[in-house]
């Protein structure tokens, strides 16, 4: 009876003989977006294959993989032809592709790339730019479509968590040629508006659905807006400019309400917490205060408050003594200079320091005149110069020579008829 049941390789390894005896199988052609994209280190690529309600895992080994003209990665919409087989270990079928090629979408994602690249360079994603949310916000904005799942979700989990906070919607497109426009035009009246934080983004799609929150004008406008911005712009795996912009990244809407707002558990735990830190402080502060009252209770002092006056009476007293002890040594300073002043020679013999002062002025009176050149004048000696210079040489002058002569009693002005040769 045993010889019925077959074990799970032997079933495994059936169903893969059928998926590759199967003609229509072993030739097939997909597209789709990839997901979960990994290059593996030997080279071979796995990733998901899907499409907007299926999904089917794909192996590209190295082989193939090395013909690639491009650099796969999550999102990006290709063309593939391989074939279809099973994995007996797990029990799961794929696709084993030969060839791969961008489909005509690539050209989205080169564009995505280029202004991911240019915002990068100027800056536009760096973290210093980046603003803290608001913990407690009073009113938070909300841009996105007026209908759909993403409002719905945003405003209930939003009123749920925290009731306190006003929700305003800023109704715009979020889908089309006209969405990039009215997304910039309502990021600007939100913050005009004076909300604490602003919410933008929509629900999934696929990357047409999703190319408006990609535009440059939108990424410039959340760089450029003051109010601290959180992006939720569709599912977990979907990534758009304006999520590298934004000051905070969600997940999904859901998320990014979560993110924006505190719930009401969490502001009574921390309530909870302010109580028991601002009883124990209290409580702290009264003991330390008991304790300083005890003390003072049973201080020296106050059991016995004739002993500080005493202190203070010994100290006064000692002050007192210091201060007619250094009186008295600065009276006797003074009296002493005081009696070397009363027996010096000046006041004993004041004429005699007259006459000593009188000699030595007539002493340099009579210096100055040897010195003086103007004294010899009076012994009949003359000074000539020419131009303000002492004449002391027949060198210096030539005939015709207006000279200045100075004689005891005044001056005279001669000139020059003959120069004897000395």
């Amino acid at each position: 009876m045993k010889d019925k049941y077959l074990k799970i390789s032997e079933i495994n390894n059936y169903i893969k003989s059928i998926l590759d005896n199967d003609k229509f199988l072993n030739k097939v052609y997909l597209k789709g977006e990839i997901s979960n994209f990994k290059n593996h280190t030997k080279g071979h690529l796995y990733f998901t294959l899907k499409d907007d309600t299926s999904r089917i895992s794909a192996v590209m080994f190295l082989s193939s993989a090395s013909k690639l003209t491009f650099e796969p990665e999550d999102g990006m919409n290709v063309l593939v032809e391989g074939r279809l087989s099973a994995y007996p270990a797990q029990g799961s079928y794929q696709i084993y592709i030969d060839k791969m090629e961008v489909d005509g979408i690539g050209a989205l994602y080169i564009e995505f790339e280029k202004l991911k690249k240019k915002l990068a360079q100027e800056g536009l994603f760096d973290s210093l730019h980046k603003k803290k949310i608001p913990k407690y916000p009073e009113r938070i904005g909300v841009v996105t479509a007026s209908t759909g799942a993403a409002v719905r979700d945003i405003m209930s989990t939003i009123k749920r968590r925290y009731p306190l906070c006003e929700a305003i919607l800023f109704p715009c497109l979020v889908q089309g040629k006209e969405a990039s426009k009215d997304i910039v035009r309502q990021i600007k009246r939100a913050d005009e508006f004076g909300v604490d934080t602003i919410i933008v983004g929509r629900g999934g799609g696929s990357i047409e659905d999703l190319w408006a929150f990609n535009e440059e004008i939108v990424a410039r406008s959340i760089y450029e807006c003051k109010t601290p911005i959180i992006s939720a712009v569709g599912h977990e795996i979907d990534w758009t400019i304006a999520d590298f912009v934004a000051d905070l990244r969600a997940p999904t809407p859901t998320g990014a309400a979560e993110m924006a707002v505190p719930t009401v558990l969490d502001l009574n735990n921390i309530l909870d917490n302010y109580k028991i830190r601002s009883n124990k402080f209290i409580k702290n502060y009264i003991n330390t205060k008991f304790i300083n009252l005890r003390n003072l209770k049973n201080s020296y002092v106050l059991k016995s408050p004739m002993s500080m006056y005493e202190i203070k009476m010994q100290k006064l007293d000692t002050y007192i003594d210091n201060l007619n002890n250094n009186i008295k040594i600065i009276l006797n300073k003074k009296e002493q200079e005081l009696d070397k002043i009363k027996l010096s020679y000046i006041l004993q013999n004041p004429k005699a320091l007259i006459n000593e002062k009188r000699n030595k002025y007539s002493l340099l009176v009579n210096t100055l005149k040897l010195v003086n050149p103007l004294g010899i004048l009076e012994k009949g000696y003359s000074l000539v110069t020419i131009d303000n210079k002492i004449i002391k040489s027949n060198k210096d002058l030539k005939e015709n020579d207006i000279i200045d002569i100075r004689l005891h009693e005044g001056n005279v002005k001669a000139m020059v008829k003959e120069i004897e040769k000395g």
